[in-house]
């Protein structure tokens, strides 16, 4: 069995030999990388399992760059920054990020998370890729969703990880709890402000009315219910 490949964008070689000798000692797979431009370069001939980008790289805006990732890539992506106040954190997550450390980290620390992450990331009940809903396809291998009449519109690899969490629990109540333990990531004020935007998107991408949303409820003190009916392909 192949193992998970993670990728490393930092432009300090000390922090680069530190994840890369923990990370290989835990058994990954590693790349690392000084410059964006040879990071992207790298994507277009392997996708990895968990990217890892500092914030702060001499060549390219690294929010941007994590936006980008969010967007266009199937591989998780945590941040690791010297930036350390809550609104990097925030900022961070809202672009798409799945988890943040802040340095300085404990390298057992990283490979904990990414563990975690690679664990929430594997569907926990189908084995399937493409969920039908309410007139829509949701097609995970893709990241795009799909409307009745065929517009196609990207996901995120942070909101496909929440969608595929209502889709694998219909009508039933799913706790912030319950998803803090399914989809890891920092706890408190930070993961539940990164749900809350994932869902808004969730919800405008489904073209919900944020006032009387049909398919995701929020049950206020409780968590949320997803109320489509699903059929996974």
């Amino acid at each position: 069995m192949t193992q998970p490949l993670v990728t490393i964008l930092d432009d300090e070689p000390e922090i680069r030999r530190i994840l890369t000798d923990a990370l290989e000692d835990a058994g990954f797979r590693t790349q690392s990388f000084a410059r964006a431009r040879e990071f992207e370069a790298s994507l277009k001939r392997v996708t990895p399992d968990v990217c890892l980008v500092d914030l702060s790289l001499p060549d390219t805006d690294g929010l941007a760059l994590v936006h980008r990732l969010a967007l266009e890539q199937g591989a998780a992506v945590i941040i690791i920054s010297g930036r350390a106040q809550v609104q990097d954190r925030v900022t961070g997550l809202e672009l798409g990020a799945d988890d943040y450390i802040t340095k300085p980290f404990d390298p057992a620390e990283v490979v904990a998370r990414i563990r975690a992450r690679l664990r929430s990331s594997a569907p926990a009940v189908q084995n399937s890729d493409v969920a039908e809903f309410n007139g829509w396809t949701a097609q995970f291998d893709r990241y795009v969703l799909i409307s009745a009449d065929g517009t196609e519109t990207p996901f995120s690899h942070a909101e496909g990880e929440v969608l595929r969490l209502f889709l694998e629990s219909p009508k039933r109540l799913i706790s912030r709890a319950r998803m803090q333990e399914m989809l890891g990531g920092g706890a408190g004020d930070s993961f539940d402000r990164a749900m809350d935007v994932r869902i808004s998107r969730l919800r405008t991408k489904l073209g919900e009315d944020p006032k009387k949303p049909r398919l995701i409820k929020t049950i206020y003190g409780a968590g949320y219910i997803f109320l489509g009916d699903v059929a996974w392909q």
